[in-house]
């Protein structure tokens, strides 16, 4: 491919996954393929990815910030359970052959368009928020389990943060999305490390996506999360569809 096409679809690609990730979860799920399709080892690719992420959760927190919206402490407790989880699940995702990374990957984007299409919007409650005693210890348990999956492969692991958030400790759709930036701020650094020490990240391609993912998340992040993601989400389930074929098939 021409070197200004890749640049140009890396960051195009890169912006709209920020926008994705920030407003919900899944935007991995087009930025692994594009990795794959423009050349990169599954391993490599999702090694690669990791940049792009922490560069739009940084922006993504930052936005956030800007708007008032604050998340410490319990960002931190939960964060730092993902963090030691993403540790074990980089690991795995390091040892493991392209061609049963590729099938995995194919699984884990139908389950999720499948979660996409069935399940209903998420709602605000208007309950207090549970951040102590039990709801939190069962947070910071559960996040230890979502940082594995992070740290695996990370595509879709926005939907089970916002899951769990909004159900355990009953936080708001703004404020799970402010708190879901910190948590992957600090999964994403322990995999990336792994993956780094691994040699398994292709540093001009990461940074280039980064560019467009980091704007994405700047941008969507201060906008409104309750509508305009509709449209997104029907693109997103299409490409997956396609590209989750494409790996298991092809």
């Amino acid at each position: 491919m021409n070197p200004i096409l890749e640049i140009v679809l890396l960051i195009v690609v890169g912006f709209v996954a920020g926008v994705v990730n920030t407003l919900a979860g899944g935007g991995s799920l087009l930025t692994l393929p594009i990795l794959i399709f423009l050349g990169l080892p599954p391993n490599v690719a999702n090694g690669t990815n990791r940049v792009a992420i922490l560069f739009q959760s940084i922006s993504t927190a930052a936005g956030f910030k800007s708007k008032g919206v604050l998340t410490f402490p319990f960002s931190i407790y939960v964060g730092i359970s993902a963090l030691i989880g993403a540790i074990v699940g980089a690991k795995i995702a390091i040892d493991i052959k392209g061609e049963t990374f590729n099938k995995i990957l194919a699984i884990i984007m139908v389950v999720v368009v499948v979660y996409m299409v069935f399940s209903s919007k998420y709602k605000q409650l208007n309950i207090a928020e549970k951040t102590t005693g039990k709801p939190l210890w069962l947070s910071v348990f559960l996040f230890f389990f979502i940082g594995i999956y992070a740290g695996f492969i990370q595509a879709g692991v926005g939907f089970m943060i916002l899951l769990v958030l909004s159900s355990v400790n009953n936080f708001s759709l703004v404020k799970s999305n402010a708190i879901k930036a910190i948590i992957t701020i600090l999964s994403t650094i322990a995999a990336f490390a792994v993956f780094a020490f691994n040699d398994a990240i292709d540093w001009k391609m990461g940074l280039i996506l980064a560019v467009g993912t980091a704007l994405g998340g700047w941008f969507s992040s201060r906008w409104s999360v309750k509508g305009g993601d509709a449209l997104v989400k029907k693109f997103l389930i299409v490409m997956v569809v396609i590209m989750a074929v494409k790996l298991w098939f092809f």
